[in-house]
């Protein structure tokens, strides 16, 4: 950790970040990671994934600002921003789950498109923010069936509703870039496709590490059912 903070000649010391999604499995990590480099915190999220959580297993509610709201409500975004007067933003929340994107369409379209403009509205109109990151995925590729990782500029896509959702936050994000942040002093955004991890405080459903330990803490077996439509796009 020590050699992590060395890395970023103390950038985020002192420095107010806010984490949309911070109760999620990358968001609590990235928490953690800029409390330890220094930095002040205000997460916002609407509530805790799974059972147990990282965020609560990491007691971060009680060394950050904490909103909990949603992201699909323009109004509770901008209050937090208007409140905590971040000066970087990580967008992360998201309806995370390929899987249930099946089962809820439209909560995943409104959760990760909705969600992204209304970040993207408030950064507009925010005099504290000067660097954000909006995270999406490397599902946010057209499937192509190669056999290697997808590259910046191969076509976004998406035949399933998450991996739409989240060209479309691309999309969406580029737009507002090209629109309304070319101006000299305007908030300086990028986006940030990030694939599959793993690690520890991953909690979350439809993980196959997870679902195995949760299966044989229960002395139970457990199936693993192929979709190929799930899994498409990844970068690993």
């Amino acid at each position: 950790m020590e050699n992590l903070v060395n890395l970023f000649n103390s950038v985020y010391n002192t420095r107010r970040v806010l984490v949309t999604g911070n109760t999620g499995f990358k968001g609590s990590w990235l928490t953690l990671w800029l409390l330890k480099l220094g930095a002040r915190v205000a997460g916002f999220s609407l509530d805790n994934p799974s059972v147990p959580c990282n965020f609560e297993v990491c007691n971060l509610k009680n060394n950050i600002t904490h909103f909990q709201a949603d992201i699909r409500n323009l109004e509770d975004i901008k209050e937090a921003i208007d409140s905590f007067e971040p000066e970087i933003v990580f967008h992360l929340a998201a309806q995370s789950i390929v899987k249930k994107s099946f089962d809820v369409p439209k909560l995943t379209f409104d959760t990760n498109i909705g969600g992204t403009i209304n970040v993207l509205e408030c950064l507009k109109q925010s005099r504290t923010v000067k660097a954000a990151v909006i995270i999406t995925s490397d599902k946010c590729y057209l499937n192509k069936e190669w056999d290697f990782g997808y590259r910046e500029i191969d076509t976004l896509g998406g035949e399933d509703p998450y991996s739409a959702s989240k060209a479309c936050a691309e999309i969406a994000t580029r737009a507002y870039i090209e629109s309304f942040f070319k101006k000299k002093k305007s908030v300086k955004i990028a986006t940030v496709r990030a694939g599959n991890v793993i690690g520890g405080g991953d909690w979350a459903q439809y993980r196959i590490l997870p679902d195995c330990i949760r299966a044989w803490n229960k002395k139970k077996y457990l199936s693993l059912e192929t979709q190929n439509r799930l899994d498409h796009g990844s970068m690993f």
